[in-house]
């Protein structure tokens, strides 16, 4: 049997390239005493930049490959010499695309075609001894190392972009219709879940105008809490400006009412402005029904809820061209919204700390912060000027006077970040 290979989910991790260390250098040349400092500057760190790429379909090449590096910058050099800035990390994704951090804040919707954005910044550069000599100061050895580049763990979630949504319980005549009404060659058969994963198809109309229509599978009762593959179908009809709902009338047991209540039910749990996407009713299966009175009274129920309604039968092609020009006409009159407002943002109130002080054990202390983490990062401890302009930075963010309320002592460690060193009063 042929896999499938449609991959709409998958978790990364980023790093971009960290920044160039500055160069400690003074300049030499024969008759120029004092010739003073000239260290150049690092380089600046590649980029994690995402591509979106209309030709891909599926994220699965990051079922393969889960991490991506940038290069670091190039270090400075003397006579003023600037290392020379990485190339950023190019990473091509479906259009379609959204960038999630773990704790679910939008990193980046990449719905356009070509669309380019940050995911990750790379460090600057660390500034050479020549920026740091003053008139009492005239042969400074401090150089700043290179700032870390961003480091990442990411969600990526694949939303279809399709004008239409084909929604409706298992073996309604989703995949049918589409079949029906475009090129698609769905994988049809007569048991429910047929479908595993959402088809899209192009639907031309007479004119010479098409649309895009996206078979989403079958939803059931507790979709919207995840039941089934509730949230793995329901994301994909984010994306979509019109739904058709089908409601399968073909058998004596089908409740239809109470099903298309069903699922406008669990659109309404999953995201409330997608039940109130417009929706046209299609009433399938006429050709299993003898009873034509019975269909009649269906309609003017749908109808009476504001719905239109045609009654079609999928696999022998009966009112699908009406419901297809019907389909085109109404979306011509749709507005297009901002796909991004749809997705439920975390909203993040108030200035984040500078930073935060944890005793993990006795005589062991963490601070966590991005402003100390980035700073310690660009310390060269074993350069004396270096330590003592990180202490000038742990006064002027207030962690000097935070080790003294937690009565941190001296010799103590000190973890920030990826570094680890003993602390002193007098650093």
């Amino acid at each position: 049997m042929k896999k499938n290979l449609f991959i709409d989910r998958a978790q990364i991790r980023v790093q971009a390239g960290r920044g160039g260390n500055g160069s400690s250098h003074f300049h030499r040349e024969k008759f120029v005493p004092l010739g003073g400092p000239d260290g150049g500057d690092g380089g600046h760190g590649g980029h994690i930049i995402f591509v979106a790429d209309r030709s891909l379909k599926t994220l699965v090449d990051f079922s393969f490959r889960k991490e991506f590096v940038a290069d670091p910058g190039n270090p400075g050099a003397g006579k003023k010499k600037y290392g020379r800035q990485a190339k950023d990390c190019v990473v091509r994704v479906p259009q379609g695309t959204m960038v999630y951090t773990i704790q679910g804040e939008v990193v980046a919707d990449l719905s356009e075609s070509d669309q380019k954005v940050i995911i990750a910044k790379g460090g600057r550069g660390g500034r050479g001894n020549v920026h740091f000599a003053t008139a009492l100061r005239r042969a400074p050895k401090l150089a700043e190392k290179g700032e870390p580049g961003e480091e990442k763990d990411l969600i990526l979630e694949l939303k279809l972009l399709a004008d239409v949504g084909l929604v409706g319980l298992p073996n309604a005549g989703k995949s049918t219709l589409l079949g029906a009404c475009s090129a698609a060659e769905p994988k049809i058969a007569d048991y429910p879940f047929t479908t595993l994963t959402p088809n899209l198809g192009v639907v031309k109309i007479d004119t010479g105008a098409s649309f895009v229509m996206v078979d989403i599978p079958g939803l059931i009762e507790g979709a919207a809490q995840g039941i089934g593959l509730g949230h793995e179908f329901l994301r994909h009809v984010e994306r979509t400006k019109l739904l058709i709902h089908i409601v399968d009338i073909g058998f004596p047991e089908v409740h239809p009412l109470k099903d298309f209540a069903t699922i406008n039910r669990e659109l309404a749990l999953y995201n409330p402005k997608i039940a109130r996407r417009p929706q046209i009713v299609v009433l399938n299966k006429v050709d299993l029904i003898s009873d034509k009175k019975a269909v009649q009274t269906l309609v003017k129920d749908f109808k009476k809820q504001g719905y239109d309604v045609f009654v079609i039968s999928a696999a022998s092609r009966q009112g699908v061209k009406e419901l297809r020009q019907h389909t085109y006409a109404l979306l011509k009159t749709l507005p297009d919204e901002p796909l991004v407002a749809l997705i439920a943002k975390k909203v993040i109130t108030g200035p984040a700390p500078r930073f935060r002080i944890e005793n993990v054990e006795p005589g062991v202390w963490r601070v966590f912060g991005k402003e100390p983490e980035k700073w310690v990062a660009m310390t060269d401890f074993n350069n004396e000027e270096a330590v003592t302009k990180l202490k000038a930075v742990f006064d002027r963010i207030g962690l000097t006077e935070a080790f003294k309320t937690y009565k941190v002592a001296e010799d103590d460690t000190l973890i920030v970040g990826k570094e680890e060193f003993l602390f002193k009063e007098d650093m």
